[in-house]
């Protein structure tokens, strides 16, 4: 079983900069690709980033130039650097986990997090 846990959301203004970190703890062998969804209040669930243990990596449009993210395999954590934030950028962010990128970047994820509030607001 994998356990991720999310850290790093909070309060910032637009225009500012924050970083998510997600945390796997237990057996995560099987687990090869780490992404970020997030999803904001009457809204559906979008992809933000995802990332193989290889470092190779899908950004979203939506969040293309602005947002970064990176992974410490030996730590087990992966890291997502949103600067320039928008407040469209305010949401529930989501740290999620399978055997593919391809199957986090369609949805089909094997472990999910609690979420970390990110609000973006002056």
């Amino acid at each position: 079983q994998v356990q991720l846990v999310e850290s790093g959301g909070g309060l910032v203004q637009p225009g500012g900069s924050l970083r998510l970190s997600c945390a796997a703890s237990g057996s995560s062998s099987s687990i090869r690709a780490i992404g970020w969804y997030r999803q904001a209040p009457g809204q559906q669930r979008e992809l933000v980033a995802a990332i193989t243990s290889g470092g190779t990596s899908h950004i979203a449009d939506a969040v293309k130039g602005r947002f970064t993210i990176s992974r410490d395999n030996a730590k087990n954590t992966v890291y997502l650097q949103m600067n320039s934030l928008k407040p469209e950028d305010t949401a529930v962010y989501y740290c999620v986990a399978s055997r593919t990128l391809g199957a986090v970047v369609g949805g089909k994820y094997d472990d999910w997090g609690q979420g970390t509030q990110v609000t973006v607001s002056s």
